[in-house]
């Protein structure tokens, strides 16, 4: 299950960036041999990028890519080692809930405001914050799942990165 998750966040992250450059070069091209400015091109390449860094994160926190503490890693005790993932997943839960929620607060009051290069709702890559905070919540919620299936079976080595 998380590994089809972890390809999921791949592609949607993958994708964000090949429109980042995709846009990014139709509008170079444009500008210089064209003389002709692609007006919406900057802001579909910034929203691309904030899309593609919420797609990221959860993938990066999956791989065990994030930023920690690796002075805490050198204790060798498996136990504190078991509890210290859980601890990082529990505030990574708490952080996930805190960016959904705050995410929706700030589409619900600035949504309604409208993109001046593109002309859409601005609702729409305001969301990029739900939808990233959501995603790190599922990813957290898997790791978490791990930890108690690993409780359950107390024999089992605490998680490696082969096992997400």
């Amino acid at each position: 299950m998380i590994g089809y998750y972890k390809k999921l966040l791949a592609i949607l992250a993958g994708s964000s960036l090949f429109t980042l450059f995709a846009v990014m070069l139709a509008t170079t091209f444009s500008r210089y041999f064209f003389n002709i400015s692609i007006l919406w091109g900057e802001e579909v390449s910034k929203y691309a990028m904030i899309y593609g860094v919420m797609f990221a994160m959860p993938l990066c926190y999956l791989e065990g890519l994030h930023i920690k503490f690796s002075v805490l890693d050198s204790v060798r005790s498996r136990a504190f080692q078991k509890a210290l993932e859980v601890i990082v997943d529990l505030s990574v839960l708490a952080s996930s809930i805190i960016l959904t929620w705050s995410g929706y607060q700030f589409v619900l009051r600035r949504g309604g405001i409208e993109s001046p290069g593109i002309g859409l709702s601005m609702s729409y890559f305001q969301s990029a914050l739900v939808i990233g905070g959501a995603c790190l919540f599922i990813a957290a919620i898997m790791r978490l799942g791990l930890h108690l299936k690993q409780l359950r079976f107390s024999s089992a080595p605490s998680l490696t990165q082969n096992d997400i």
